[in-house]
């Protein structure tokens, strides 16, 4: 047995960590013991997985399965407890691993990405249901669920420990994968997510826990956007070996242009939240559209000379935020801070190609979460994705968690999204 020792829990990121204070939230310094054993690697399946010869390199091939955890049903209860996450749902430890497969970029290259897959360790061997679950806001790689013992894998120890298979993918950029992370460019994020999925069904096989077919979709953030896109995407036929089978997403980004980027100037979120979303998702969407010509022609000086390099997935986002001013307007030119107030061309643009995730009709049970609370993803987004699904026959309860913060709210949902899922399983 390796003791990899007592390792710090870091804060919940949602679109980050940065809370409705205006302050980096941390999650309760408590330590969890995790216990990694190198058996996995000399049992059932090898930290590699070869290629068939000869065969093209294809999306969503399984390239590599490497052990990264196993805690008993007690170590799960307290990971959560210590970060203030009901446990009442745990009934099983868990065992999970990362997933090494291929995908494309947003240009449409292969490449790799990586990402969590959780067993239960319920004694069972027949066919398991998967849960599709999709992380918030990272800016540091070693967040990622396949890498950071940390916020990243609460939700899916929550699911694995009450009897799903969970699959959640790091995203391109994060984790191990190469490159940058394409911040908020949902088409990414569905892609690589969808890639995970086939690479986590070859796993399941290889570890003699196939899958059942049927998928339940969660997220938190911006995950909470993946999530539905994922979901319409799934719904659509995407995949024939995947069944959609509920769609439970928290606080997700669902309207950028109409709500979440307007927030920004009338107070609804907070400004250190603001600082770092701004920034993060303008450099990134700058590599994908020609939202500026030079980092100066957006961002004030000095912040112009350094703004692109602090988001290279390598610096914590105390880091970031400790060398960005405190507020939106001093972080962007005049000009710029206009033109984000009353956008147009390429940069609606760059808005509105995110902002279609709840512009369907779901054939499955859809419940969505938030909370009036919120100063990260405020309510109104929410809000918009229920007119959007309603205008297509679908009617989506929503689950308000009240007064607590974009964390809070994170916190409060996952247990109720478990018993949901419970529900519609019919294991209740």
């Amino acid at each position: 047995m390796v003791n990899l020792g007592p390792l710090p829990l870091r804060g919940i990121a949602g679109w980050s960590r940065a809370g409705a204070t205006g302050q980096a939230l941390r999650m309760t310094k408590s330590i969890v013991r995790v216990i990694v054993s190198t058996a996995l690697v000399a049992g059932s399946v090898g930290v590699a997985v070869p290629a068939r010869a000869h065969a093209p390199a294809q999306r969503g091939e399984l390239l590599a399965l490497t052990p990264v955890s196993d805690l008993t049903t007690a170590q799960v209860s307290g990971f959560l407890k210590d970060a203030g996450v009901d446990s009442a749902a745990v009934r099983y430890g868990v065992r999970g691993y990362r997933v090494t497969y291929r995908t494309l970029t947003p240009q449409g290259a292969l490449t790799t990405a990586t990402g969590l897959f959780v067993l239960p360790l319920d004694g069972r061997h027949g066919r398991v249901d998967l849960v599709a679950d999709m992380h918030g806001t990272m800016v540091d790689r070693d967040y990622a669920p396949s890498v950071g013992e940390d916020y990243g894998r609460l939700s899916p120890y929550l699911h694995a420990s009450a009897g799903r298979a969970v699959a959640a993918p790091d995203y391109l950029g994060l984790g191990r994968g190469p490159g940058r992370h394409p911040y908020m460019d949902t088409a990414s994020s569905v892609s690589a997510a969808l890639d995970m999925l086939r690479a986590t069904r070859t796993a399941a096989r290889e570890l003699g826990r196939p899958l059942s077919g049927d998928v339940y979709g969660t997220g938190f953030s911006q995950g909470g956007q993946v999530a539905m896109a994922l979901g319409k995407a799934l719904g659509q036929g995407a995949d024939a070996h995947f069944r959609l089978k509920a769609l439970a997403p928290v606080s997700g980004p669902y309207d950028l242009a109409g709500q979440e980027v307007p927030a920004l100037f009338d107070g609804r979120v907070n400004d250190t939240s603001g600082v770092l979303y701004m920034s993060y998702w303008l450099t990134a969407q700058n590599r994908l559209h020609p939202l500026y010509r030079s980092t100066g022609e957006a961002f004030r000086a000095p912040y112009d000379r350094v703004v692109d390099g602090l988001l290279d997935g390598s610096h914590t986002e105390e880091e970031i935020l400790g060398a960005l001013p405190g507020n939106v307007k001093d972080l962007l030119t005049p000009g710029f801070y206009q033109r984000l107030q009353h956008p147009r061309g390429a940069l609606l643009a760059a808005m509105r190609d995110n902002d279609h995730t709840c512009d369907w009709k779901p054939a499955v049970p859809v419940r969505l979460y938030t909370a009036t609370g919120d100063t990260d993803v405020p309510i109104a987004n929410t809000l918009s994705c229920v007119r959007q699904l309603a205008a297509h026959g679908k009617k989506a309860p929503v689950v308000d968690q009240g007064a607590v913060d974009h964390n809070g709210a994170f916190k409060k949902s996952g247990p109720q999204i478990v018993r949901l899922f419970d529900s519609v399983a019919g294991t209740a």
